[in-house]
């Protein structure tokens, strides 16, 4: 039986209509089990009526799936499929929509950045200055002292139609009493007056090594920070705003995973990070790991916190933890991607390259030969050729006496490196992990070393010549925006979100090679291969039924794609539009005056939502909002009871 769920018995008929039941009794029924905090079929579930993109070169294309006990059973024709599963299968109509293999992302700060979450005002994917604007206004209106308002990253001042950042008087004015803080990519952050006084810098105030607090005639800090090149100054004074009790950091960090899921990514590599601490800032995703609420497979690694201590934190840890310690949903994947302090090159193209320290080999070598000697896979943040080719220097003198081959280690960045060194890297059996910085931050690349040399950074054609392995991911969130849609985008257009054409087609994927990057490309970065990333029988069921033909739909639609079904291990984790009751239910954002509870994430084209609600497939559409059911149930109403509120006028989008 299917209706506005689409959602259906074997025998009963892919289209008739279910009655008009709320998610809590469609989840409490027969159809459903609870497995922490998903909705996994009691029985085998299919999918039908599907385009389904399974990136099996034996198997390409299919219409149906079938799955069971979390993995795919069978992929293929909807007659095949049905014969190969259970007569009690639940069923699924996806209603001709393209089915994917769950997003990979194989460099992201989830970890630190669930954390922060429910803090942070999102301005990713904002089109306009003035719109950015004004949802600070009114977050500064929601927002109780001593509470700060911070938009963390994720957004560039090109990606705006002013093409500016907003000025500090435009700041003082819409916040002249609650702390402002806005990190701009690795480059800057602008501070208010009333952020000034909360992180104590005055006119005494010394700049740090590699930073500058601005500074006006007389003295006194105007609010702007620079990272000359070094970010420290930037992640440090943002390290001094109050911080979420734990009760909000897990209700934070599980709003961040059905974020990721809600655009159809199920699994991802953490990348450690500044400030993340192992084990104590661990607790919190162990805690949901243990309580069975994650809904993303993490791999982590971990990034040295110590400058000179390198060596012994890394020590330390592999005496304690090795890896692939863990499970399928929460595991231990190696070290990174700080490995060293002394071969950090940030990446900030306003400034010029920095040179490393001549002791960066000295430092490098110790910790790399410990990692091959206890065989830890390792990840290397490595921006320019410049440092690749030292690191590699590092890394050929360790293989000459412990072999590298089958470690899967791996650089990321890698913007600008020479077709040499992308040669060095395949004959030690090393790989490369891509990200959309340049999407972000290409017009300033342009602006400093021109457009002829913007036409390959990265040059990930060359790199998959070579045989390199190379995966996708984003390095969000205070860089570029975790959403995927604009890495592919990126990936297959070439163009920044500022709308800067950077690459010829000679370094633009096709949209196929793109989705590989983006799936199962990335599970070598992981050491999970045949594991996952393909819609595939023996196969890990992770996957996205997407709001619109990813395979089809025009470029400069790309970004705008969000899932509207996902699943991990067959257990659905994220349904909107015509899916959205069989989601597991989500607490409300803590604390109340949290950005996500009013504006959400990734920001959402009014074009498209408006598209998607008129698409919806139920039958009880209400008086007062049609069928954005999401609009609803997602509004800021002065009430504790959104259902006793809407239901006043009419409302019936809770019970659909």
């Amino acid at each position: 039986m299917t209706g506005r769920t689409g959602i259906g018995r074997t025998g009963i008929g892919r289209r008739g209509a279910i009655a008009g039941s709320a998610a809590a009794t469609l989840l409490a029924s027969p159809l459903f089990t609870r497995l922490g905090n998903a909705a996994m079929p009691s029985s085998d579930l299919l999918i039908v009526n599907a385009r389904v993109t399974t990136l099996d070169r034996a198997n390409p294309q299919a219409d149906a799936v079938a799955i069971r006990d979390g993995r795919f059973l069978a992929v293929g024709r909807e007659a095949e499929v049905r014969a190969a599963s259970s007569p009690d299968a639940t069923v699924i109509d996806a209603k001709g929509r393209r089915l994917i293999p769950g997003l990979i992302d194989s460099h992201i700060h989830v970890i630190r950045g669930g954390l922060n979450y429910n803090m942070e005002l999102r301005w990713d994917g904002v089109p306009t200055l003035a719109d950015a604007m004004a949802m600070l206004r009114a977050q500064v209106a929601r927002t109780p002292a001593p509470q700060w308002v911070r938009v963390v990253g994720g957004f560039t001042e090109h990606q705006f139609a002013e093409k500016r950042l907003p000025t500090l008087e435009e700041l003082n004015a819409a916040a002249p009493d609650t702390p402002v803080f806005i990190l701009h990519l690795y480059d800057r952050a602008l501070l208010n007056g009333a952020a000034l006084r909360a992180v104590g810098y005055g006119k005494d105030t010394p700049n740090p090594p590699g930073g500058e607090i601005q500074r006006d005639a007389a003295g006194n800090p105007t609010g702007l920070l620079l990272a000359l090149p070094n970010a420290m100054i930037l992640y440090s004074t943002l390290a001094k705003g109050p911080k979420l009790p734990e009760e909000y950091q897990v209700n934070s960090t599980r709003h961040f995973m059905r974020e990721l899921n809600g655009l159809g990514v199920t699994s991802v590599i953490d990348a450690g990070g500044g400030f993340q601490n192992y084990p104590d800032d661990y607790a919190i995703i162990e805690k949901l790991h243990a309580d069975g609420e994650m809904t993303l497979r993490i791999a982590y690694n971990l990034f040295t916190q110590k400058p000179k201590e390198e060596l012994q934190d890394f020590a330390n840890w592999s005496d304690k933890v090795k890896p692939g310690d863990g499970d399928d949903r929460y595991r231990l994947n190696g070290a990174g991607e700080m490995l060293v302090y002394s071969a950090a090159d940030f990446e900030d193209f306003r400034v010029a390259r920095p040179e490393m320290p001549p002791n960066m080999e000295t430092d490098l070598e110790p910790v790399v030969r410990l990692l091959a000697e206890r065989r830890w896979p390792w990840r290397l943040h490595a921006t320019y050729d410049e440092t690749i080719g030292r690191a590699l220097d590092v890394f050929e003198k360790v293989n000459r006496d412990i072999p590298l081959q089958g470690l899967n280690w791996f650089f990321d960045h890698a913007e600008t490196i020479s077709e040499r060194n992308i040669d060095r890297i395949a004959a030690l059996g090393g790989g490369i992990a891509v990200q959309h910085r340049m999407a972000y931050q290409g017009e300033y690349f342009v602006e400093r070393y021109g457009a002829k040399a913007a036409e390959a950074t990265p040059p990930i054609a060359r790199m998959m010549a070579a045989g390199v392995p190379v995966g996708a991911g984003t390095d969000a969130t205070r860089v570029a925006s975790y959403n995927p849609w604009v890495s592919l985008s990126w990936l297959v257009t070439g163009k920044t979100v500022g709308g800067l054409s950077l690459y010829p087609m000679a370094n633009r994927l096709d949209r196929e090679t793109a989705l590989r990057l983006w799936t199962e490309a990335n599970t070598w970065f992981s050491n999970e291969q045949g594991k996952k990333g393909r819609i595939e029988a023996g196969q890990l069921a992770d996957a996205a039924l997407l709001s619109d033909d990813y395979m089809a739909v025009p470029e400069d639609r790309i970004p705008h794609i969000r899932s509207v079904l996902t699943l991990l291990g067959g257990a659905v984790v994220h349904g909107e539009g015509d899916y959205d009751t069989l989601a597991p239910p989500l607490p409300k954002p803590m604390p109340d005056w949290s950005p996500v509870a009013t504006v959400g994430g990734y920001y959402r084209d009014p074009k498209t939502v408006q598209r998607q609600a008129a698409e919806c497939g139920c039958h009880s559409g209400c008086a007062v909002h049609g069928h954005d059911h999401a609009a609803a149930l997602g509004a800021d109403v002065p009430s504790a009871d959104a259902r006793s509120f809407w239901g006043v006028f009419g409302c019936g989008c809770w019970a659909v």
